[in-house]
């Protein structure tokens, strides 16, 4: 059963979902490890966590591969320097659904799939072309040797990058037809077209961009879009509105309404809807709480 609260992307229908995202996948898979693997000489499966069990958690694309690796991806046009410890959040739940309970309390080692972790960042605000962030960054004392660290790679995969001359881009020619049909959305936005994201979509089945996805499934993807424009410009309006209230009891009340309509669609940390809606961290985790309870 699927989280019907959490908007699938263009992305996670790319990678996760379509009848080709195990091959898109893999390109992805070889582009990040300088590989030729061909899909029919790997194991895939998809791991995704029990929305059944874990209301709040969801990540973007998770595959296993050949039993041995499990790479968690992530899409964000913000970055969200907490990314390490969501991770650790989604793997964590994904082993206990991988390894049996009864497993845990062997005498024997339990070998486990050996975990990776990337972020593609598209977003317009200047960020370097390759980041890794860490779990021990966030510890309040710092450690020289962390007992519990968790490493993400950042990709900036925001187009133009014209200085480069090798990127993941140019190894993962879906990605950066990707890049290429996401860049031509805005740009049509910028210029205040009527229909940016139908004739975004015309535009790249005419020019090559992701054609054979996008004849295939214009009208999904044009929802798809469409849906989280919408969810975008909620946040920013409902956000705007908060903010500009003070701390009054009814301003409170509508400051809290904002956060929870945030929390309930769980795109956003508790860092982000903290500072869009007013509250402190405090507050927000409460609300978390009590959705959770």
């Amino acid at each position: 059963m699927e989280n019907t609260k959490y908007r699938d992307s263009v992305f996670v229908d790319l990678f996760m979902k379509d009848i080709h995202a195990k091959e898109n996948f893999l390109s992805l898979y070889n582009a990040l490890h300088d590989s030729d693997l061909k899909l029919s000489e790997v194991s895939m499966e998809s791991e995704i966590i029990d929305q059944t069990l874990y209301h709040t958690y969801y990540n973007d694309v998770s595959f296993k591969i050949n039993g041995k690796l499990i790479v968690l991806v992530e899409h964000q046009s913000t970055i969200n320097e907490n990314m390490p410890l969501r991770f650790l959040d989604y793997v964590v739940r994904l082993y206990e659904k991988i390894v049996p309970k009864e497993d845990r309390y062997k005498t024997n080692l339990v070998h486990i799939p050996t975990p990776e972790f990337y972020v593609f960042y598209n977003g317009t605000a200047p960020y370097p072309d390759i980041k890794t962030l860490r779990l021990s960054d966030a510890y309040i004392k710092e450690q020289a040797k962390p007992q519990l660290d968790l490493t993400v790679d950042v990709y900036n995969i925001a187009s133009p990058h014209p200085e480069k001359s090798l990127t993941i881009l140019d190894k993962c020619a879906i990605l950066k037809q990707y890049c290429e049909f996401v860049e031509k959305v805005r740009e049509l936005k910028d210029e205040a077209s009527v229909n940016p994201i139908t004739d975004a979509i015309s535009y790249c089945i005419e020019n090559n961009i992701l054609r054979e996805y996008l004849k295939r499934k214009s009208t999904e993807v044009n929802n798809l879009l469409v849906a989280n424009y919408d969810y975008e410009t909620d946040i920013r309006v409902h956000a705007e509105e908060a903010y500009a209230k003070g701390n009054t009891e009814g301003e409170n009340r509508r400051a809290r309404e904002t956060a929870l309509r945030m929390l309930k669609r769980g795109r956003l940390s508790v860092e982000e809807i903290a500072e869009y809606s007013g509250l402190t961290i405090e507050e927000v985790t409460g609300l978390q709480k009590g959705l959770q309870s």
